[in-house]
């Protein structure tokens, strides 16, 4: 059986794609198989010239001046993962998850920003690469219909970031669900522990919500998602989370289901393609989402092997 694995490469390679995959596990693993470590620790550092942490605030305050509906939400910052190995007891592999807290403001002002290259500092550790950034953790799900389809959509053109390209189902796992709008709230629960049950639970229901929410899916046709990875674009070092989901309905049931989607404003077409077919648009998807479908490729082959 395939082992997960912490994915390291250097970012000097010129064969480098527009993603790195940080971490890889193409069996697939359930919630119980997931933990978080919520922890300030794991919050964003920042930067030591005051100029660029001003522009943070600058950004911010240029775009509330066009766009005054801009909410400034909380989300999860991704601090890095590490292997669980199950050791000589022969359980299976786990992995847990390091998460903190940021923010959109702060992910437009370091993320999005023009100079978001300045924030990184000088490593090749990744985690020490991204001190300085916001790095909210997305989310996103590699769908497969009854029919042996993949969903896709194609992002609105009033989108923020990447509008008219090609994604998967997606969006964030949200630390408000759990009761949770700084440290400070979190304490309030006491128990490190629930906390940390908590947010691993939200990292798959967010998943699932977002799938119904987007694509219009109802969640009895929904298997329990399986967490493949995490894909970074090199693109303002953007990190997501990937599933596989398996639904029980065909592509065309999917695609009728579609017009009354909840969120559908955030895109304008649902697309139930080959895996042959999706090699030809990843070209246009966003450097995670590219991730993505590698986590999904090294799944496929690894169900081959077995």
């Amino acid at each position: 059986m395939e082992k997960a694995q912490l994915i390291a490469r250097s970012q000097t390679d010129e064969s480098f794609p527009p993603y790195k995959p940080l971490f890889s596990c193409p069996r697939g693993l359930s919630h119980s198989e997931v933990s978080v470590c919520f922890d300030p620790r794991y919050d964003r550092i920042p930067h030591p010239d005051i100029n660029l942490e001003k522009s943070i605030s600058e950004i911010w305050d240029k775009r509330l001046a066009k766009n005054a509906s801009l909410f400034n939400g909380t989300k999860f910052r991704y601090g890095g993962c590490t292997l669980l190995d199950g050791g000589e007891s022969n359980q299976e592999t786990r992995v847990c998850l390091f998460l903190g807290l940021t923010d959109y403001r702060t992910f437009v002002g370091t993320n999005l920003n023009p100079l978001w290259e300045k924030f990184l500092a000088p490593s090749e550790d990744d985690i020490q690469c991204c001190q300085h950034t916001s790095s909210p953790l997305g989310n996103g799900a590699v769908v497969e219909t009854s029919d042996k389809k993949i969903v896709v959509l194609k992002r609105s053109n009033n989108v923020g970031e990447f509008p008219g390209h090609f994604v998967f189902p997606g969006g964030h796992p949200e630390p408000e669900e759990v009761g949770i709008t700084s440290h400070r709230s979190s304490e309030d629960l006491r128990n490190s522990e629930i906390i940390n049950k908590l947010i691993s639970q939200e990292m798959f229901d967010s998943i699932v919500r977002e799938v119904i929410e987007e694509i219009g899916a109802p969640a009895e046709s929904l298997s329990s998602p399986l967490f493949i990875g995490i894909s970074r674009r090199e693109l303002n070092v953007r990190p997501a989370a990937f599933f596989f989901i398996k639904c029980n309905l065909e592509s065309s049931e999917i695609q009728k289901l579609y017009s009354n989607a909840q969120d559908q404003f955030e895109s304008t077409q649902l697309h139930t393609v080959s895996v042959t077919d999706l090699e030809n648009m990843a070209s246009k998807m966003p450097g995670c989402h590219q991730g993505g479908f590698a986590l999904y490729k090294l799944m496929v082959e690894a169900l081959r092997n077995i």
